[in-house]
């Protein structure tokens, strides 16, 4: 099944592809990604462009990385599922728990693919919140949309270690794990970049970070 293909997809866990902010800003910083990425640089693809504002920049790459990462899952749906992914794990030393610290404040243990669920609906609904991520030119973002953005990467990070931990024979059937590879390494590069996920948060896949930051 292509990962482009949308095959035979749980449509509650697939969701629309999300925009960037539809500022001219917001336009413009996307197509310089799309203009790095394409050219194989990923160097250049992580860093700030010169004169451009940060949360801007943070702004349009975490639309970018929720995207990815939802269609990335969306091709494992049929494979991760509550029986062969009762709780969410990366390897038998990690596990994680939910909470949104609103509907629910203290984590409950769920099965993988209700884990990634109500993380995607999670951001999903603060991508549109536009006291959150302004989308008229002007607009300031929230004094702390860094943080914000950090819990929403680390969170993400959490379906990457899922994924290579419990899928990765999976993705290689499919002849997707150059894709898989490729994301992960922009996705890792840019938050190793602005120092957006704790170190110790990136433990479960510890070695492969380790190999994509020597090459660096």
């Amino acid at each position: 099944m292509s990962l482009f293909g949308l095959g035979n997809r749980n449509q509650k866990t697939f969701r629309p592809k999300k925009s960037a902010p539809s500022t001219d800003k917001g336009a413009q910083l996307k197509r310089h990604i799309d203009a790095t990425l394409g050219s194989g640089n990923l160097r250049d693809a992580v860093r700030l462009p010169p004169g451009e504002d940060l949360n801007e920049w943070l702004a349009v790459n975490t639309v970018d990385f929720f995207n990815q990462i939802n269609l990335l899952y969306g091709t494992l749906t049929e494979f991760c599922t509550p029986a062969t992914c009762p709780t969410m794990t990366a390897g038998p030393k990690f596990e994680y728990r939910w909470a949104d610290g609103v509907q629910i404040k203290k984590p409950i243990e769920v099965s993988a693919p209700k884990y990634v669920e109500f993380l995607m609906d999670w951001i999903a609904s603060q991508l549109d919140d536009e006291s959150i991520f302004p989308q008229k030119l002007g607009v300031p973002f929230p004094p702390n949309f860094p943080d914000i953005v950090r819990t929403m990467l680390k969170r993400l990070f959490r379906v990457y270690a899922h994924i290579y931990h419990s899928h990765f024979q999976k993705i290689v059937s499919l002849k997707e794990e150059a894709h898989l590879n490729t994301c992960f390494k922009h996705f890792i590069l840019f938050t190793w970049e602005f120092r957006l996920i704790d170190k110790a948060e990136l433990a479960p896949l510890h070695d492969l970070i380790e190999s994509i930051l020597l090459s660096y």
